[in-house]
C-alpha cells in the first residue's frame, strides 16, 4: 500500500483555491490556463485510480460531489467508480457521490490499516495530518507558472524536513507534472516498520 498526494500548486507553493470555488481574491489561478492543463487524468493516476481508494476531506468531497456525478466522459466514469473515503466529523450522509463512505474511527489508523493504494486530492488538512505522521509516499504536483505570495501552502513553515527523489517530470499544458517520492532505501525501511502495525 502507498499513499499518493496529488495537488495543483503554484511556483511559490500555494495550493489553496485553484478553481476559485473558495471565493478568495486570488482563486481560480489553475483554471486560468485553460482546460487542456487541468482536464482528464493529468496526474497520470492510471491503475492507482482503478485499483486504489480516494481519500478526501469534507470540503473537497462536498465540492467534488457537486461536480463529478453529473459527468459521463471516460475519466469522470473512473472518478465516480473509485471507492472514496471521506474524513469528516460532521457529515453522516455521503450518498450524493457514489461509492463514498465516511472514515470509521481515527483517520491515521484507517490509513495504516488500508490495503489498497490511497490517493489524496486537495484536502489540505488531511494531507498535513498524514505528513505529520510521515505517511505520504509520493507527491504528484502539477505546478503552474503562477506566484501568489498568499494562501495556504502544501509544505507549511515549521514542519520537519523531507528528502525526496524526483521520479519524473514532464510538461502538461501550461504546467509541469512532477512526481516526488521517498528514496528506495526509505521505502524498504517503512515497509519493514509497517509490518508491525496492527490490523
Amino acid at each position: 500500500m502507498s499513499v499518493t498526494v496529488i495537488q495543483f500548486v503554484t511556483l511559490d507553493g500555494i495550493v489553496s483555491d485553484p478553481d476559485g470555488s473558495g471565493g478568495t481574491p486570488t482563486g481560480g489561478w489553475a483554471f486560468r490556463h485553460g482546460p487542456e492543463t487541468v482536464a482528464g487524468d493529468k496526474f497520470r493516476l492510471g491503475a492507482l485510480l482503478d485499483d486504489g481508494v480516494m481519500l478526501l476531506g469534507r470540503t473537497t468531497w462536498e465540492l467534488f460531489s457537486r461536480l463529478w456525478p453529473g459527468r459521463d466522459d471516460p475519466f469522470s466514469r473512473r472518478m465516480n467508480a473509485v471507492p472514496k473515503l471521506v474524513a469528516t466529523r460532521t457529515l453522516t450522509d455521503v450518498s450524493a457521490w457514489g461509492n463514498s463512505r465516511v472514515v470509521d474511527g481515527d483517520l491515521l489508523d484507517a490509513v495504516r490499516r488500508e490495503r489498497r493504494d490511497v490517493i489524496v486530492t486537495g484536502s489540505l488538512s488531511v494531507v498535513h495530518a498524514l505528513m505529520a505522521e510521515d505517511l505520504v509516499d509520493e507527491y504528484r504536483l502539477l505546478t503552474f507558472p503562477t506566484i501568489l505570495r498568499t494562501g495556504r501552502r502544501l509544505f507549511p513553515a515549521g514542519g520537519p524536513p523531507a528528502y525526496l527523489e524526483c521520479r519524473s517530470a514532464e510538461q502538461a499544458g501550461a504546467a509541469v507534472l512532477a512526481r516526488y517520492g521517498r528514496p528506495a532505501r526509505c521505502r524498504r525501511r517503512l515497509r519493514r516498520t509497517a509490518g508491525g502495525l496492527p490490523g
